[in-house]
């Protein structure tokens, strides 16, 4: 498994945490967040990169998926789904000069490890109409 695919997973697993610990917070006024956690035990730069584009623009991706993955809203889907379609799209947004299929390929390979069998379909859908969208306002 190559550096980029681990960073993925990783910027994925950060993204998980953030779930997980927005909603500990609620109840746990000293709970640290799950940055510092997993940054002092792997430290990746392009996870790193990934996760700060997903979390800065999250209000932009998140609309991108729920305009694109039809009858489905965010807080339905699967946690580890949303958060592979998040760091997916932060790739897409943030990394231009990486193609779609690539992103897209990673993703799927990391869904085939982490999320169910019948996720992989819906977020090759998803990302493939995102992937499209993106590269029709970069070209429009």
């Amino acid at each position: 498994m190559g550096t980029r695919r681990k960073s993925r997973e990783l910027a994925m697993q950060m993204l998980f945490r953030a779930t997980w610990a927005s909603r500990r917070r609620r109840r746990c006024v000293g709970c640290s967040g799950p940055r510092a956690t997993m940054w002092t035990r792997r430290r990746a730069d392009f996870a790193e990169d990934l996760y700060r584009v997903a979390s800065e623009r999250r209000a932009e991706i998140d609309a991108l998926i729920e305009s694109h993955a039809e009858n489905w809203r965010l807080e339905r889907m699967a946690v580890v789904d949303r958060n592979l379609l998040r760091a997916a799209v932060a790739e897409l947004l943030g990394y231009p000069k990486t193609p779609a299929a690539i992103v897209i390929n990673e993703s799927l390979e990391i869904a085939r490890r982490y999320a169910a069998p019948e996720s992989v379909q819906f977020l090759n859908g998803v990302l493939d109409a995102i992937a499209r969208d993106v590269l029709k306002q970069r070209l429009g």
